[in-house]
C-alpha cells in the first residue's frame, strides 16, 4: 500500500481522540507532501537540522513536533515554528525554549518526557526529577510556555506485558502530576507514547498521542 492507504489503514484504527503524529524522520519532502494531500497535518522529526531544512518547503499549517533529544543551542532555531516540543528533560531545557518564545512573543507546547522503559537510555526523568523542575523558582517565573503532558516510548521487546506496563506507568505519572501541580491548567491532557509496533498497546493504556513513522512511511532507508 501507499502513503495514501497507510494513513487511511491508520486512522480507521485510531479513536477519534487520539492525535495521529506522522513520524516522518529520513523522510523525502515529497513523501510528507503526500501524507499531506491525504489530510495529514501533524508531522514529527528527532534531528534539528532535518527538521529546519524540511520545514520551508512545506505548507504552513503543518504543525510541526520536535521528537529527539533537543540540545539548547538548537532552540532558537527551531523556536518559530514549532508546534509542539515532546521531549523536554530539563529545567535548562525549559528555561531556553521560554527565553526564544519571549522573543518571538509565541507560547511554545511542551511535553515532559519520562524515562519509562526497561532498558537503559540516556534520556528522560523519572518522578523525581520532574517535582524538582516543577516546584522550583525558575520554572515558577516561566510565561511562554505550555507543559501539555508527558512523553514516553517503551522498550524496544516482543514481551506485551511488560509493554503494557510501562505504558501504565506512564499514564500514572501522568495522573499524579495532574492532580499535584496541573489540575487547573487546561493545557495538561496529552499522554504521547505508542510508535508503529506497540500503538494499540499504547491506545489500550490511555495515549491520547500516538508517533507512527514506518506503518505510514514504509520502512526507513538510514
Amino acid at each position: 500500500m501507499g502513503i495514501n492507504e497507510n494513513l487511511v489503514q491508520m486512522k480507521s484504527e485510531i479513536p477519534a481522540h487520539v492525535k495521529l503524529v506522522a513520524v516522518s524522520k529520513t523522510m523525502p519532502v515529497n513523501y510528507l507532501l503526500e501524507a499531506y494531500e491525504a489530510g495529514q497535518r501533524i508531522f514529527g522529526e528527532n534531528k534539528a537540522q532535518e527538521i529546519i531544512n524540511k520545514q520551508p518547503l512545506l505548507p504552513a499549517d503543518i504543525e510541526w513536533h520536535f521528537i529527539g533529544h533537543l540540545q539548547t543551542n538548537k532552540v532558537k532555531y527551531l523556536a518559530p515554528f514549532i508546534g509542539m516540543i515532546e521531549t523536554v528533560d530539563s529545567l535548562k531545557l525549559l528555561i531556553e525554549i521560554d527565553r526564544q518564545a519571549v522573543k518571538l512573543g509565541r507560547t511554545i507546547n511542551c511535553l515532559l518526557e519520562f524515562h519509562i522503559a526497561e532498558e537503559a537510555t540516556k534520556f528522560g526523568l523519572d518522578m523525581a526529577d520532574a517535582s524538582e523542575i516543577i516546584g522550583s523558582p525558575e520554572f515558577r517565573d516561566l510565561k511562554n510556555i505550555n507543559i501539555c503532558g508527558v512523553m514516553g516510548m517503551a522498550t524496544f521487546t516482543g514481551d506485551i506485558e511488560q509493554i503494557h506496563r510501562e505504558f501504565s506507568h506512564l499514564r500514572q505519572i501522568f495522573t499524579h502530576l495532574k492532580k499535584e501541580y496541573f489540575s487547573n491548567n487546561i493545557h495538561f491532557k496529552e499522554i504521547s507514547m505508542g510508535m508503529s509496533g506497540d500503538y494499540k498497546l499504547a491506545i489500550e493504556e490511555g495515549s491520547t498521542m500516538v508517533r507512527i513513522g514506518s506503518a505510514i512511511f514504509g520502512e526507513r532507508n538510514y
